[in-house]
């Protein structure tokens, strides 16, 4: 028996680089069981695919877009004295995706979560610009260079709640559903400094969201402790991965 059908849900989608192709499997799973998204966020990686689910875009057609995916049309070389890449190329690609489109136009309630690296508060990104803001959410420090926005100078929400459960929009849903991409995660020897700042953020963000995932009804874990976040080749199995985790947590509901 289908015990998500014609359940509504509110769904906050976490961080993790790479491994947030799995957020396209359980977005798959979760269409398949009839559940209706009354809201959803993200941070990171959880942004990019949060912003284009809301705007319209169905899991496969999320699929055939980060399957495109390469490095070298995400990030680019930059000069700036407050990191070593831009990552505009990833604001183009939602721009090529959806439009220039605000974040309070989205067809279901959409939120996404930085942080202000002045001051270290988080900030809500729940109206402008949504190539912005999936900028800033995807901003890792030291990595990118960060994006101001309304005079604050903004990066990766991950620091401040990879889980962006407390921004949902509708949570007067049946379940609210975080999605954790990083609590079993595979760590290499690194081989340049992105590696290693990347890494050092990682251990910052598990660190950090032990208490921020009470909210949620239901935690989705995929175990990708086989998987490191910078193999874009990976992307296949990771969908699959968060579409099967998904499909077995609905099923013992």
């Amino acid at each position: 028996m289908n015990k998500f059908k014609d359940k509504t849900i509110a769904l906050a989608l976490g961080g993790g680089s790479v491994l947030g192709a799995a957020h396209i499997g359980v977005l798959k799973a979760l269409e398949e069981s009839k559940a209706e998204i009354k809201s959803i966020s993200g941070t990171s990686a959880g942004a990019i695919v949060s912003s284009l689910y809301a705007f319209g875009k169905s899991a496969k057609e999320i699929e055939k877009i980060v399957l495109e995916f390469e490095w070298k049309n995400l990030s680019s070389l930059t000069l700036s004295k407050y990191g070593v890449l831009s990552n505009e190329k990833i604001g183009e690609i939602i721009k090529y995706n959806i439009g220039d489109k605000r974040i309070e136009d989205a067809n279901i309630p959409l939120c996404i979560i930085a942080t202000d690296i002045t001051t270290g508060e988080k900030v809500t990104l729940d109206k402008g610009s949504v190539s912005d803001a999936v900028m800033a959410s995807t901003c890792v420090p030291g990595i990118f260079v960060p994006i101001e926005l309304e005079g604050r100078f903004l990066v990766d929400g991950g620091i401040i709640e990879n889980i962006p459960l407390s921004c949902l929009k509708d949570k007067n849903v049946d379940f609210i559903i975080g999605v954790d991409l990083i609590s079993e995660h595979a760590y290499k020897k690194p081989n340049n400094v992105i590696e290693i700042l990347y890494n050092s953020f990682n251990f910052l963000v598990k660190t950090n969201k032990k208490i921020q995932t009470k909210e949620a009804d239901i935690l989705i874990k995929p175990d990708l402790s086989k998987f490191n976040a910078i193999d874009m080749s990976q992307m296949k199995d990771l969908i699959k991965i968060g579409y099967d985790e998904t499909r077995r947590i609905i099923k013992n509901l």
